[in-house]
């Protein structure tokens, strides 16, 4: 009998879920049935990610899963881990087909061609050269969509193994673009979150510019939200900010990435911006959104890092006005630049950094939400029960939970900042 059941299981960025879940919808639209990856399936579709260690084994550790599950099952390794080391994955007991980033999109015809005897599982790598931008959201998933308007990256930063695995930096057209939110917004979505690579780099190669899509966006009817998600600070401009200063659907949330609060480091991971200028967006951004969320991306324990490089990175951290950080720990990244480095840090002293920063960080979020009590600010709530609660976002991404009520699912409600709970998340009594 011909498989009917197919289960996606996502690893790693907003781009790459925006991705698989346009791939998944292909399948639904074939008449397939869609199932969670915990449950036995005909079809798994590992989409994965290779930005950190971590990610590379919680990839394979999916793969495990899925063979052990139902060992009879097909599966699909797609994305960019694929792309980077598609004859490791291959070799992996109970994969049948490794589709790179250029190919996936092909899947239902590349799961067609393994009914024939005489093929074993494709490989179509060549991302590296494409040119070719393949727009991509979600919707179904979860309350808000994820919005791919960019991919690829022209950077190359040290650390690094996204433009090997994305290529260069390509983009979708303004047009295309309020298309596709058009869409999501007939589906009941009452959220966007445009997502992309590098996503500051939006329409270069079209003549475009990001501030011109945020524009072109207000004006759409129906659409309540957006966001921006991640955005290199070099290409966060004052005028980017003043728009979304005076924007009735643009959320004062803005996430830049640091990585280290080190000038030397800096460098040496070969970041285009120096501290002068990402304080600086700080600042214009809490002078125009003064309860505006900010949160930062910073790596613990990169090559030759020293004591005193971290100490001027927590120190920065410590005074800088941010809401919080996302703190990841340097992970060793093949063929990329930082990879040659003879002075790595030790795993011990890297961990015991992460553990700095992962606290400051919730000092920073703790400071964050107590600015914020006494306001009233609304919230969109999601569908989620999580043990007779539900839980949404205010405008500045605090989070909100409120007993489960399935009618308030989706929906924007006002909500007085007071309460919170034992975690720190403010209760609601609606």
């Amino acid at each position: 009998m011909d498989p009917t059941s197919i289960a996606f299981h996502h690893f790693g960025c907003k781009v790459n879920f925006a991705e698989a879940s346009s791939i998944s919808r292909q399948f639904r639209d074939k008449g397939f049935i869609l199932k969670n990856h915990h449950e036995v399936a005909d079809i798994y579709v590992i989409s994965t990610c290779v930005v950190t260690a971590v990610a590379e084994k919680k990839c394979r550790a999916a793969i495990h899963q899925a063979h052990k599950l139902n060992p009879d099952a097909k599966i699909a390794v797609i994305g960019c881990f694929s792309e980077l080391k598609p004859g490791e994955l291959q070799q992996m007991e109970g994969v049948d087909l490794v589709l790179g980033n250029s190919s996936k999109y092909n899947l239902p015809e590349e799961l067609e061609k393994l009914k024939t005897n005489d093929y074993h599982g494709g490989i179509v790598p060549g991302i590296r050269e494409s040119s070719t931008f393949i727009p991509s959201f979600s919707y179904g998933d979860r309350t808000r969509s994820f919005l791919k308007i960019q991919d690829g990256c022209d950077y190359f930063c040290s650390y690094c193994t996204i433009p090997m695995a994305r290529g260069h930096s390509r983009s979708d057209t303004i047009i295309h673009v309020l298309s596709s939110a058009r869409e999501i917004i007939s589906n009941g979505i009452r959220e966007i979150v445009l997502t992309g690579v590098n996503i500051g780099d939006f329409g270069r190669p079209n003549g475009e510019n990001l501030l011109q899509l945020m524009q072109s966006l207000e004006q759409l009817e129906g659409l309540q939200r957006i966001r921006i998600s991640s955005i290199e600070p070099d290409l966060l401009s004052d005028e980017i900010i003043a728009f979304a200063a005076s924007s009735k659907k643009f959320m004062p949330h803005f996430h830049m990435p640091l990585q280290s609060g080190s000038e030397k480091i800096l460098k040496a991971m070969k970041r285009k911006y120096s501290l002068e200028l990402y304080t600086s967006r700080v600042e214009t951004i809490r002078q125009k959104l003064p309860r505006a969320c900010i949160a930062a991306d910073v790596i613990a324990g990169f090559p030759g890092e020293t004591d005193e490089d971290f100490n001027d990175t927590y120190e920065y951290l410590e005074k800088l006005p941010i809401s919080y950080m996302h703190v990841f720990t340097y992970s060793k990244r093949e063929n990329t630049l930082a990879s040659r480095g003879s002075e790595m840090v030790p795993d011990r002293i890297k961990k015991e950094r992460s553990i700095k920063l992962h606290i400051l960080s919730d000092l920073k979020k703790k400071a964050f939400y107590e600015q914020n009590r006494g306001f009233t600010s609304n919230v969109l709530f999601e569908s989620d029960n999580s043990r007779g609660w539900m839980h949404g976002f205010t405008e500045n991404y605090i989070k909100v939970k409120t007993k489960y009520d399935i009618s308030l699912a989706n929906q924007v409600r006002p909500v007085s900042l007071n309460m919170t709970d034992t975690d720190g998340v403010f209760l609601s009594d609606i």
